[in-house]
C-alpha cells in the first residue's frame, strides 16, 4: 500500500501566480518612476516645488529610485541576464521591501502634500498616478511567495508575510571578478553612500526630511536581503586599506557638495560625536566595562584645550600650538582616566555604572562651582570658557574662507577636514589595539573574566588600560571640539539630554551601530546625530520617537545595526549545536563487552 504525499507550495499573501506577480510588480515600479515625470500639486508652497513637469524635485526623487530599485529587482528575480548578479541571496523579499519603501515614501508625500496645502484637491494627476502605481506595486509585490519554502507553511497573513521576508543564504559567486573590478564597485559603493548622505543631509526638515527617512529604513534591509551589502562585505574584507581609504576619500568630499556651513557643521560635529563613540567602543565594546559619565572625559579635554589655547577669559592665560593643546587635551582626559579607573574598575557591573554615572556628574558640578565663588577661579562656572580662538596651524587659520580645488571652504568645512584626520587616527588606533593581544585580552575578559583570570590575564590592569585609551581619545576629540564652538560649558556634558553629545547618546551610539565592531560606532553616531539635528521641529516628541526607535531596535535587532559574528550568533538562532553531536553507543559494541564481563 503507498500513500501518495503531495506538498503545498508556498505562497504569498494574495493569491497570484508567482511570474505574474513579478512581472505586474515590474510594470507597476516602471509605471511609479514614470509618474516623477508630470507634477504632484499645483502649489510651490510645498518644500520641494513638485509643480514642474520632466524635472523630478524633493520628494520625487526618493519615488523615482525606489521605483527603479523595485524594477530592477523584480527583474533580477525574472532572471534577466545581466542583472542576476542584483540578487546574490533572496529575490523576492527584497522585491517587497522596495515595493514597500516606495509605497511608504510616495503616499507619505501625497499624504503631506494634503494635509499641508489643505485637502486632496490640491493633488495633480501625477500625483494620483504615482499612489495608484505604488499601491499597485505593493499588493503584486504582496503575492511573491517566501524565496526559501520553510518545513512548515505559514498559515495566518502576518506568518506569511514575515515568512516572504526571511533571510536567504548567500549563493557562491560562478566566477571571481579581477582585483581591479573589485575595487571598482568597492569605489562605487562608497560614493553612492556619499550621494545618499548628502541628499539626506540637504534635504529640507520636516516633510521631505521624514520621507527620506521613511524610504532609507526599508530601503538598506532591502539591500540586505539582496545580499548585496554581504557582497560589500566580502570585498571590503579582502581589501580592507582600500576600503577605508575610500570611506575617508568619500567622507573628505563632502564639504565640497555644500554651498554654505549650514549642514558642514553637522557633519563637523557628527565626527566629533563618532569619534568619542569609538573611544567609548573600547571600554565597552572591547572590554565591556559599563561607562555611564563618559562624556566627562571629552569635557575634561575640551577644558584643558580651552584653558591653554588663548581664550581672553582663560584663568591661565597661555596660549599653546594646535599640537600642544591636542597633547593636553589627551593627557588630562588620561589623568583622570587613570586616576578615576584605578579605585574602581575593581567593581564589576552595575556597580561600575553607578560610579562612572556618578563622575561623570561630580564633574559637571565640579565645573559649576569653580567660578571664583564657591570654588577656585578657573572655569567660569555656568558661563564656561568663551571666545575660544580658532586653530591656526602652518599658518592656515581654520577662521577663514579657503579655496581649494576651486570651491571655497568655509570655517566649518575647515574643522570637518581636520576632523577627518583625527577620525582616521582614532580607527588606526582602535584597529591596532583591536587586533593585538591586549585587545584579544579584553575581548576575553569581556566574555568570562574569571575564565580570563585563570588563563593568566591580569584583568584589573587591562581594564584600566582600556580605560584610559578611551578617556584619551575622548580628551583628543574634546580638543577639537572646544574649537569647533568656541566655548566650553558644564551644560555641555550631561548624562542625557535631547542633543548629543552626551553620555546616554554615546552608549547609545555604540550599541545600536553594533559593539565591538569598527564602522558600527561611526554608524550609530551620525544618525544619533543626523537624525535629531533634521528632526528638530519635533521639539519635545524628540525623545519620545528617540525611545520608541530604540525598544524597536532592541527587540528586531539586538546585536546592532553592523554586528560582529559573535553578537549575531549570540542573538540569533542559527540551528548550530552547541556542543559536538554524540553519537549512540554501537549496539553490537556494547552486547560484546557485557558478554565479555560476564
Amino acid at each position: 500500500m503507498t500513500t501518495d504525499t503531495t506538498t503545498t507550495p508556498a505562497r504569498g499573501l494574495l493569491p497570484l501566480p508567482e511570474r505574474t506577480a513579478r512581472l505586474t510588480t515590474a510594470a507597476g515600479a516602471l509605471v511609479t518612476a514614470l509618474s516623477t515625470g508630470l507634477a504632484w500639486t499645483w502649489s510651490s508652497d510645498f518644500p520641494g516645488d513638485l509643480t514642474y513637469s520632466l524635472s523630478p524635485a524633493g520628494l520625487q526623487l526618493i519615488t523615482l529610485f525606489g521605483g527603479l530599485l523595485t524594477l530592477l529587482l523584480a527583474t533580477s528575480a525574472l532572471g534577466t541576464r545581466g542583472l542576476r548578479w542584483l540578487t546574490p541571496a533572496g529575490r523576492n523579499a527584497p522585491t517587497l521591501l522596495a515595493a514597500l519603501a516606495t509605497f511608504a515614501a510616495t503616499w507619505f508625500t501625497l499624504i503631506a502634500i494634503a494635509v499641508q496645502l489643505g485637502g486632496l484637491i490640491n493633488l495633480e494627476p501625477g500625483g494620483l498616478l504615482a499612489g495608484l502605481a505604488s499601491l499597485l506595486t505593493l499588493l503584486a509585490a504582496l503575492a511573491l511567495p517566501p524565496d526559501t519554502p520553510g518545513d512548515t507553511p505559514p498559515t495566518g497573513p502576518w506568518q506569511r508575510f514575515t515568512a516572504v521576508l526571511t533571510a536567504t543564504p548567500l549563493r557562491r559567486r560562478t566566477r571571481e571578478l579581477p582585483a581591479w573590478a573589485e575595487i571598482l564597485i568597492i569605489a562605487a559603493a562608497f560614493a553612492a553612500g556619499l550621494l545618499a548622505f548628502t541628499y539626506g543631509i540637504d534635504t529640507d526638515d520636516g516633510a521631505p526630511f521624514v520621507g527620506y527617512l521613511l524610504f532609507m529604513v526599508l530601503a538598506v534591509p532591502a539591500l540586505h536581503r539582496a545580499g548585496l551589502t554581504a557582497r560589500l562585505t566580502a570585498l571590503t574584507r579582502t581589501h580592507r586599506g582600500v576600503a577605508l581609504g575610500a570611506a575617508f576619500l568619500a567622507a573628505a568630499c563632502f564639504p565640497f557638495t555644500q554651498d554654505t556651513d549650514q549642514y558642514t557643521i553637522i557633519g563637523a560635529n557628527i565626527l566629533i560625536f563618532a569619534t568619542v563613540a569609538l573611544g567609548l567602543n573600547v571600554v565597552v565594546g572591547l572590554a565591556g566595562l559599563l561607562d555611564l559619565g563618559y562624556v566627562a572625559f571629552l569635557g575634561v579635554g575640551a577644558y584643558a584645550a580651552a584653558l591653554v589655547s588663548g581664550s581672553a577669559e582663560s584663568a591661565l592665560g597661555l596660549h599653546f600650538p594646535f599640537w600642544a593643546a591636542l597633547l593636553t587635551g589627551a593627557a588630562a582626559s588620561l589623568v583622570f582616566g587613570v586616576l578615576i579607573g584605578a579605585p574602581t574598575l575593581r567593581l564589576r557591573g552595575d556597580y561600575l555604572a553607578i560610579v562612572t554615572l556618578g563622575f561623570g556628574e561630580i564633574f559637571r558640578i565640579a565645573m559649576l562651582n569653580l567660578n571664583g565663588t564657591t570654588g577656585p577661579d578657573i572655569t567660569n562656572g555656568a558661563m564656561g570658557i568663551p571666545n575660544i580662538p580658532n586653530l591656526e596651524i602652518f599658518g592656515f587659520n581654520f577662521g577663514e574662507t579657503h579655496t581649494v580645488l576651486g570651491i571655497p571652504l568655509a570655517t566649518y568645512g575647515n574643522y570637518y577636514l581636520l576632523m577627518i584626520l583625527v577620525t582616521a587616527f582614532v580607527v588606526l588606533v582602535f584597529r591596532r589595539a583591536a587586533a593585538s593581544r591586549i585587545g584579544r585580552a579584553w575581548i576575553a575578559i569581556r566574555e568570562d573574566e574569571t575564565a580570563a583570570i585563570a588563563m593568566g590575564i591580569n584583568s584589573f590592569r587591562l581594564r584600566l588600560l582600556a580605560f584610559a585609551l578611551g578617556a584619551a581619545l575622548a580628551g583628543l576629540a574634546g580638543t577639537v571640539h572646544a574649537h569647533v564652538v568656541t566655548t566650553a560649558t558644564p551644560e555641555q556634558f550631561q548624562f542625557a539630554g535631547p542633543q548629543p553629545p552626551n553620555s546616554a547618546f554615546l552608549l547609545a551610539a555604540v550599541i545600536l551601530g553594533g559593539m565591538g565592531t569598527l564602522s558600527g560606532p561611526l554608524v550609530g553616531a551620525a544618525l544619533l546625530f543626523l537624525i535629531p539635528a533634521k528632526l528638530d521641529f519635533l521639539q519635545d516628541y524628540q525623545l519620545l520617537l528617540f525611545g520608541i526607535a530604540l525598544v524597536l531596535l532592541m527587540r528586531f535587532r539586538p546585536e546592532g545595526l553592523i554586528p560582529d559574528r559573535r553578537k549575531q550568533l549570540e542573538f540569533h538562532e542559527t540551528g548550530q549545536l552547541d556542543v559536538p553531536d554524540q553519537r549512540l553507543p554501537d549496539t553490537d559494541a556494547t552486547l560484546g563487552a557485557t558478554q565479555a564481563k560476564a
